[in-house]
């Protein structure tokens, strides 16, 4: 899919209609994990300083397996770095497959209400329950939203935004 048919795109033009404008620096990369995030966060702030930060990490950590205690550490380092810089950090709730049993599947989910509420940041829900749940929407792996899905999780997330700008 191209960069320009992602949500994070098509976001800008759907809060204009809300009469509110909104610059997008979508700074996403495939694959990455919540470490990924953190080591390329100082210089991601440095060039775009902004008002906002949308974190939207930790699928692939749990994909992986990796240590919830290590996934909340991370995600409390970048909710932190982001502060420091003066912007506000939104945290989006992120859910995985139960592919490691329930405790792993369990704990994994309340790490983020437990960060939202320790650091007083915003939890925004996780646009792919609903994506999910539609195959026309989900590429071949059945773990990652298509183009079709696109404009929708845009209006999604735009909908969770806009109390926050």
């Amino acid at each position: 899919m191209s960069i320009d048919k992602a949500w994070p795109t098509l976001l800008p033009n759907v809060i204009a209609k809300t009469g509110r404008a909104l610059t997008v620096v979508n700074a996403s990369v495939s694959g990455d994990t919540t470490g990924n995030g953190l080591d390329r966060l100082p210089t991601l702030l440095n060039t775009h300083t902004p008002d906002i930060v949308l974190i939207e990490l930790g699928a692939n950590d749990g994909l992986r397996g990796f240590s919830p205690k290590l996934i909340q550490d991370n995600l409390r380092q970048i909710i932190q770095l982001v502060q420091s810089r003066g912007a506000k950090a939104l945290l989006m709730q992120i859910h995985i497959l139960p592919n490691y049993g329930k405790r792993y599947t369990q704990a994994f989910a309340e790490l983020y209400p437990m960060l939202s509420k320790q650091l007083d940041v915003p939890l925004l829900p996780f646009f792919l329950e609903s994506v999910i749940t539609n195959p026309k929407w989900m590429m071949d792996d059945g773990l990652h939203p298509n183009e079709k899905a696109q404009p929708w999780i845009a209006e999604f997330v735009a909908k969770n935004l806009i109390e926050h700008l």
